[in-house]
């Protein structure tokens, strides 16, 4: 199966987003005020959970927590159900816990591996959202506070001049699987500036203004370790909002096998073959992050898949 066709984590959600509520702020708020309606707590880009994973707020609970959050944005709908997400971090950890009734504060990377995915992605698109909030409480433009609106997907410029809407800005980066020419079949992993001793990953890097996908491949490639690549073919993409990520995976081919890392991002890099990886995981090494498409892009080309 095609990466493309298959849910990496952080994606596949199970929430209507209900793009046209949002421009409603008497629909949006009467749906807040819902007995029903769900509302998730976060802290400081983590999750609150309890013993069962991360809480979901209804009723007394919920306006208790909807009334101290410093957001509370529309995430979607659930069915007839709508749901929330407010940000407790004005408080300390332990207070915002008590608040929702948690234990603690959980980053959602640490928790994925226990959540269905849909869970994973709504938690992850809570923690997004809210960080940019956070980190967008004044107009770049002119200075002057910008207020959200939108259920929370946008924040209005308050300068009379100015006025300017302000939405949430997604960071994207390209990450490659490159293939050495010919035979045996050989792939370029790195090791990256501060990673350990013998942990190497694939390449990967960030999109620039006025650069197609392909194109930071090539650049990225190019620049950090001196490899000339052509073939780039797009294998899927990922959501991660950690803090505004969209990973795009690419597989390409080498014009040939010399390789000059930067010395900078890159500290080496080199060739493996499919043998030699798979003796790197028999020994406990792991490929990537098990939550990460680099994880999948790697696997696949173990299995020899396209």
């Amino acid at each position: 199966m095609d990466t493309a066709e298959r849910v990496l984590a952080y994606g596949g959600g199970w929430l209507d987003r209900a793009g046209p509520l949002r421009t409603d702020p008497t629909r949006v708020d009467a749906l807040l005020a819902e007995p029903t309606t769900v509302v998730l707590p976060m802290w400081r880009d983590r999750c609150l959970v309890d013993g069962d994973g991360p809480v979901r707020l209804t009723a007394d609970r919920a306006s208790l927590v909807r009334s101290a959050a410093g957001e509370t944005v529309f995430l979607g709908l659930d069915g007839d159900v709508a749901v929330f997400a407010a940000d407790l971090s004005a408080f300390p950890e332990r207070s915002a816990a008590e608040m929702a009734g948690a234990a603690r504060a959980v980053d959602v990377r640490a928790l994925v591996g226990r959540l269905e995915p849909g869970d994973a992605a709504v938690q992850a698109y809570a923690r997004g959202l809210l960080h940019w909030h956070r980190q967008q409480r004044f107009c770049g433009t002119c200075g002057a506070p910008a207020v959200a609106g939108g259920g929370g997907h946008l924040r209005a410029c308050t300068g009379g001049e100015c006025g300017r809407l302000l939405f949430p800005r997604i960071e994207p980066a390209i990450i490659v699987l490159v293939e050495a020419p010919g035979s045996p079949g050989r792939c370029l992993l790195a090791r990256h500036a501060g990673a350990p001793e013998d942990a190497f990953s694939t390449l990967a890097g960030f999109v620039e203004v006025g650069e197609s996908l392909e194109d930071a491949v090539r650049r990225e490639m190019a620049e950090e370790a001196g490899v000339t690549v052509t073939d780039v073919t797009y294998q899927g993409s990922q959501a991660w909002p950690f803090p505004a990520g969209l990973m795009v995976g690419f597989r390409a081919t080498a014009t040939s096998d010399e390789v000059r890392v930067d010395g900078e991002e890159l500290l080496e890099a080199r060739w493996f073959t499919r043998a030699e990886l798979r003796e790197r995981v028999a020994s406990g090494r792991s490929l990537g992050r098990v939550d990460a498409i680099d994880h999948r892009l790697l696997e696949d080309w173990l299995a020899g898949e396209s």
